[in-house]
């Protein structure tokens, strides 16, 4: 069951794409915690009261590229699963052990790659 785990942070500067990427996380049962730009993200990764599940992020984020984001959560929390999305699809390389979902994906696209991401 979703609920059972700590909160997805989710990190994309675009209001519209947030509110629905929370939306579908949070019919899916999941708690969100979201932020709008890398410094918001950092200070979440950075509160060791805070627990989370996975972080989610966009590529592009306007004060910090989503891979040097991913790299600073790692050094704060090193298990944490890191999901890049982009709208470049495919043609995005990401870190070993990190995941990528292409941009625009669909509702089944996200909840099926979140639940594979937990339960690795």
């Amino acid at each position: 069951m979703p609920s059972s785990h700590p909160p997805l942070l989710v990190v994309e500067d675009d209001a519209i794409v947030r509110m629905l990427i929370v939306d579908v996380l949070e019919a899916l049962g999941y708690a969100v915690i979201e932020a709008d730009n890398a410094a918001a993200a950092l200070r979440v990764l950075n509160n060791p009261q805070q627990s989370l599940a996975l972080m989610m992020t966009d590529i592009g984020l306007p004060d910090m590229n989503g891979k040097v984001l991913a790299g600073k959560a790692l050094d704060a929390r090193p298990t944490l699963p890191i999901l890049f999305a982009s709208g470049y699809g495919d043609s995005v390389q990401v870190p070993q052990g990190m995941h990528l979902i292409g941009k625009p994906f669909s509702i089944d696209q996200l909840r099926d790659k979140v639940r594979s991401i937990l339960a690795e």
